[in-house]
C-alpha cells in the first residue's frame, strides 16, 4: 500500500495531475500562451539583459506563435489524445502583471473567454506584485480558479545577485504577503543547479518554501541554453544522478499538501547545449520515483525537521 496520501497511483509526491482530478473530476491540462509581456529586468526599469538564464522568449520558448486564441487552438491541438478535456490558459512567458492595470484586464478577460477554460494560471516576477496588481488579481480569484506563479528560483541572494536577477528573497515573501493575504493560491518555481549552488544550498530553498504560504512549487533543472549569459559555462551542468538525488531530498523536506507542478523541463532542443539527458523526461521522473522507493521515503517525510 503507497504510505503517501496525496496519490492514487505509486506516486510518492503530490502530483498536479491528481490535484486537478482531485478538483474537478476529469481531464484538465494547462496550455502556455505569450501575452506579449516583457520584464522589468530587461526594459532597463531594474536592469538589461534579463536573467542570466533566461533565453530571449523569456520561458516561453514552447509556445507557439500568433493571436492568445491562436496559440490556444495550437496548444489543444497537441492535446487532442484528451477526449472531454478542460484547460487552464497559462500567461507562461515572462511577466505577466507588468503593464498598465487596464492592459492586464483586457488580458485576463481574454483569456478567460477562451473555450473549455476553467481557470486561469499567471507566471509574474515578486517585484512585479504591488497593492493594486494584487487587488486586480483578486478580482479574478473571486470569480475563477486563478494560481499566480512567482519565480523564486532559490532563497540565496549572492546566487540572486550573480545571476543579475534584479531581485531577491525579500521580494518573493513580500509578494506572497500581498497575495495570500487576499486569498490568491501562490506557486513558486525553484530552479536546481544554478551555478555556484551546492546540494545543500538547493535543499535549504525547498525547506525554506516549505515552511512559507505557498501552495504549489515547479522544480526546474538548470538548462543551459544557447543565446544566454550562462551558455559558456554549460560544463556545470548537473548530472541525472546529481539531479534525482537532490530533488528526492527536496520532495521530503516539502510539506506533503503542497502541489508539484513539475519535477523537470523542456529545454527546446534547437537551444539546448546541456544536460543532454535532460530530454529524456520521461526516464527523469520514473528515476525520481525509483529512488524514493529505494529510500522509502516520500514528499513530507522529514518535513519540519532541522538541516542535517
Amino acid at each position: 500500500m503507497n504510505p503517501f496520501p496525496y496519490a492514487s497511483d505509486n506516486k510518492r509526491y503530490h502530483t498536479y495531475a491528481y490535484f486537478l482530478r482531485q478538483k474537478y473530476g476529469g481531464r484538465v491540462a494547462r496550455v502556455p500562451l505569450d501575452a506579449g509581456s516583457t520584464c522589468p529586468n530587461r526594459d532597463g526599469t531594474k536592469g538589461m539583459g534579463g536573467c542570466a538564464f533566461c533565453s530571449a522568449r523569456g520561458s516561453g520558448d514552447q509556445v507557439a506563435a500568433g493571436s492568445l486564441a491562436a496559440q490556444y487552438a495550437a496548444g489543444i491541438e497537441k492535446l487532442s489524445k484528451w477526449q472531454d478535456a478542460r484547460y487552464i490558459p497559462y500567461l507562461q512567458a515572462f511577466s505577466n502583471t507588468y503593464a498598465p492595470v487596464e492592459r492586464l484586464r483586457q488580458v485576463y478577460d481574454a483569456a478567460l473567454c477562451l473555450p473549455d477554460a476553467v481557470g486561469l494560471a499567471i507566471a509574474t516576477r515578486s517585484d512585479c506584485i504591488d497593492e493594486e496588481r494584487a487587488d486586480l488579481l483578486a478580482s479574478y480569484a473571486a470569480k475563477t480558479d486563478l494560481t499566480v506563479e512567482l519565480g523564486l528560483q532559490t532563497v540565496h541572494d549572492r546566487t540572486n545577485a550573480a545571476l543579475n536577477r534584479g531581485e531577491g528573497f525579500a521580494e518573493f515573501r513580500q509578494a506572497v504577503r500581498l497575495l495570500r493575504a487576499r486569498g490568491i493560491t501562490v506557486w513558486a518555481h525553484l530552479i536546481d543547479g544554478l551555478p555556484g549552488e551546492t546540494r545543500e544550498m538547493m535543499v535549504q530553498s525547498a525547506r525554506t518554501l516549505g515552511q512559507m504560504d505557498v501552495q504549489g512549487v515547479k522544480i526546474h533543472l538548470m538548462h543551459y541554453l544557447r543565446g544566454t549569459a550562462l551558455a559558456p559555462l554549460h560544463h556545470l551542468a548537473m548530472t541525472r544522478e546529481d539531479y534525482v538525488g537532490t530533488v528526492c531530498d527536496q520532495l521530503e523536506v516539502l510539506p506533503a499538501s503542497m502541489v508539484i507542478g513539475r519535477l523537470t523541463g523542456d529545454g527546446p532542443a534547437e537551444l539546448l547545449l546541456a544536460p543532454l539527458w535532460s530530454r529524456r523526461k520521461r526516464e527523469v521522473l520514473n528515476a525520481i520515483d525509483q529512488e524514493l522507493a529505494h529510500r522509502g521515503s516520500f514528499q513530507g517525510s522529514r518535513f519540519g525537521t532541522s538541516a542535517d
